[in-house]
This record gives structure tokens, sequence and C-alpha cells, in this order.
């Protein structure tokens, strides 16, 4: 039996598309990058504009500020300059009487912290940011909320992650299909780390519904098919993946585990070349060089037997 890792199921790992440029088609066969908690801050897929309408009706933006405001500052300087972006925040919550800019600034403590490794002090400042938010625009805080919970499950605190996402989920207009979709993906996560796989796969399938070409929650739901035991689900799923991200190699490494443990290791060994050769010194790409190497050579088949001589004439065959 080939010696493949177990996947962590909470680790999420993009790769620049840049470097999978050179493969126009992946082979369905594995993926199996860890999927670690989603790294903070959380870019939540949500439109912009309507998050600022949102933001905007729950009193949370300052008519006399700038387009470019404060928070928008405070994370430029966070990622050219952390602790100037520390000084700058610290004064910012110290000097400040308003509601919103207090949200703000927490939000921005939030990322640093968490950026610096520091999911506990993290989820702290994004709570306080959820709490300076009105109870009657609770709306508006729906992606700090998923950001308190990235940061609950980071810090290891499973069962407080899946609190903040339940309570970011039940405000129903607290986001789009992809926004919900996305809080999905990371409850999925919160709910694995806690045991509850049959959750997960309900929470999973929700994003199927929600977002039905997005090849991420295909993938999660084949790598939980697969340590579940079923590898007739996880392949009809990973070849799902393989249909709307065709270049990712996360999706070519976990089918190519599906594909070795159903006893296919042709399928699997085509997946990780294919990783291979779209991410030849990426992390996917070492981790499927490394499959193939427990893996072994393609069997050669064998030269047809030589044909038996004729007997020479006038002698008796024995």
């Amino acid at each position: 039996m080939i010696d493949l890792p177990a996947p962590l199921f909470a680790v999420e790992h993009r790769l620049e598309q840049g470097a999978l440029q050179g493969a126009s088609l992946m082979q369905i066969g594995p993926a199996t990058m860890p999927m670690r908690p989603s790294d903070l801050p959380i870019p939540r897929r949500r439109d912009p504009e309507k998050q600022k309408q949102v933001e905007k009706e729950a009193g949370l933006v300052r008519p006399d500020l700038p387009e470019q405001d404060r928070l928008a500052f405070c994370l430029q300087k966070a990622a050219s300059d952390p602790d100037a972006a520390m000084v700058e925040v610290q004064t910012w919550l110290g000097e400040s009487r308003d509601t919103g800019q207090q949200v703000r600034a927490n939000q921005c403590l939030g990322m640093l912290r968490s950026n610096a490794g520091d999911f506990d002090g993290a989820l702290e400042a994004f709570s306080q940011a959820v709490a300076g938010v009105p109870s009657q625009q609770e709306v508006a805080a729906v992606p700090l909320m998923a950001m308190a919970g990235n940061a609950a499950l980071a810090a290891g605190k499973a069962e407080v992650a899946t609190s903040w996402f339940d309570r970011a989920l039940a405000l129903k207009d607290g986001a789009d299909n992809a926004g919900r979709a996305a809080i999905e993906i990371d409850r999925s996560r919160a709910l694995v780390a806690l045991g509850s796989n049959a959750e997960a796969a309900g929470a999973l399938d929700e994003v199927h519904r929600l977002t039905p070409e997005d090849p991420e929650g295909w993938l999660l739901s084949a790598t939980l098919a697969r340590r579940g035991g079923d590898l007739d689900r996880a392949q009809r799923d990973i070849e799902v993946a393989a249909q709307y991200g065709p270049r990712d190699p996360r999706i070519g490494l976990e089918a190519g585990v599906i594909a070795v443990l159903s006893g296919r290791d042709d399928a699997a060994r085509k997946s990780w070349e294919s990783v291979v050769l779209a991410d030849k010194d990426g992390e996917a790409g070492k981790t499927a060089q490394g499959y193939l190497e427990q893996l072994g050579s393609a069997p050669k088949s064998e030269a047809p037997a030589t044909a038996a001589k004729p007997a020479t004439a006038g002698k008796t065959a024995p």
C-alpha cells in the first residue's frame, strides 16, 4: 500500500496562477494538499459595492472621510510596515470616539494580530469589532463574524469558530450566495475539526447548491468523502472539481490519491505527473513527485514469446 499521508482537511493553499500556466489540462486523479484555515485577513467573496451600502446603512461610514479611509491606510501600512501599523491602530483606538471608527480600528487590529500569528488576539479584536456594530444593523457585521470564526479556528477553538459561522449564516441578508458559500466552507472545516463529518458534508452540500461551479467546494467534499471511505462519491466530486478548476494542482493531487486508493495506479500516475508539470517547484509539485516515487515506475509490458521454430525436415519431433 502506498504510504500517503492523510491530508488535514483544514488546509487551504492557493497557488499563484502564474505557476500553473504551463499546464493546459489537469488529469483526473488526486490532490491532497492539507486544507488549513483560510489565511487571515480573509477577503470574503462579496460585492464591495453591496458591502459598502450595507455599512453605510449601518452608520459605519463617516461622510467626512475620503474614499481611501483610515482602514484602507491601516491595511496598506500593515502590508509594508506591521510595527508602524500597530502604532497607528493603537493611536486610532485611543483617540476615536466614533463607533464606526472603533469598529474599523478593531478590524485592522484583528488583521494585524492574525498576520503575526496571534489568533487569540485576533479573535478578541474581531469580537470587539462585531460588538461595536448596532444590534439593529448586525447584518453589516457578517464579514467580521466570518473573520472572528477563522481566527478562532486558527487558534484551535473549533467550537467557538462554529458558533461564529452559525451566527453569520443566521443573518439571511448578510451575504450573497458566494459570501454564504465561503462561510459554509469555513464552517465545514470547523465541523471536521470537531469530528462532525456528517454535518461538514451537509455544509459542503449547501456550498454546491449556492455556488455549483466553485471547484474548491467540490475538492473539499471529494476529500471528505475519500477520508470517509466513500471512494465512488469522492471520484464523482473530484471529477466535477476538475471540470471547474482544471489547472488547480490541489485537485490533481486529490484525484491521484482517490485513484490509487481505488486500485487505479495508472490514473494516479497520470494525475501526479500533470501536477509536477504544472507546479514543479511548488508545494503541490513536490508532494506529487514524492507520491510518484512511492508509486514507482509503470510496469513494462513483457515482450511476446518467440514463436517456436519449425522442426527441421526429415527429423522426428521429440
